[in-house]
């Protein structure tokens, strides 16, 4: 039995629907539907298809390790392999996304260049209270006694969550209940979040490097896992 009919049979002896499963787990039913065809090219790179495998085969209590060793062994990959395609000088089609990429990349920078700057310049409160403290409070005297004015309200910092992909990854980010990033990622796109609550979904767990109020956050997963992990910012 090949290994897509071994999902598909473990998935009938429990009488879910591939809609079922795709809701439980959060992956589209296509995908799964593909893993039972083993469609692979329908879910893209070897790196999205290891993780679905993972996630899938431990829903329905097959050994994930198995399952991602035998499609390595039929599709002639390993976990070592390249997850994105290398574009090259010779595929007009390829030669067309390097503007694309400039622009990413230029992105990249502007928003690294403001993660530094966040997480390096003082705090607005800190230098509120820095200029307080230089020049002396004015004080009124009225019959023998001073009065002290009352201090100003200290501005409320805003908490943030910063991600950074260090390895070509799925992601999806909510904000305070609203999606505010979703999609495929190339390794160096990073972007900072404003908000009370974050939900960060990696399809590639050791890709995705998350940071709260800047500090690191432990590593979400291992290589083609996928991920779902809340923070209270």
């Amino acid at each position: 039995m090949g290994l897509g009919e071994r999902f598909r049979a473990a998935r009938d002896e429990r009488g879910l629907t591939l809609s079922e499963v795709g809701e439980q787990l959060r992956i589209r039913s296509v995908y799964l539907a593909a893993i039972e065809e083993e469609n692979w090219k329908a879910i893209g790179a070897p790196v999205y298809i290891r993780g679905f495998l993972r996630t899938y085969a431990r829903f329905l209590g097959l050994d994930p390790e198995e399952a991602v060793a035998e499609f390595n062994t039929a599709s002639g990959t390993s976990p070592a392999s390249s997850p994105l395609p290398v574009a090259t000088p010779t595929s007009a089609g390829q030669r067309s996304l390097a503007p694309l990429l400039w622009i990413a990349g230029v992105v990249a920078i502007v928003l690294i260049g403001f993660v530094i700057y966040v997480y390096v310049s003082p705090p607005r409160g800190a230098i509120a209270t820095a200029q307080q403290s230089a020049s002396p409070a004015p004080t009124a005297t009225i019959a023998g006694a001073t009065a002290h004015p009352s201090p100003s309200p200290q501005p409320l910092l805003t908490h943030t969550l910063a991600v950074h992909i260090t390895s070509a990854s799925w992601l999806r980010v909510t904000i305070d209940g609203s999606v505010s990033m979703e999609g495929i990622f190339p390794r160096g796109t990073s972007k900072i979040f404003h908000g009370k609550t974050a939900v960060v979904r990696a399809g590639n767990a050791a890709g995705v490097a998350v940071t709260v109020d800047g500090k690191p956050v432990a590593k979400l997963g291992g290589d083609g896992d996928v991920v779902e992990k809340s923070f209270t910012l």
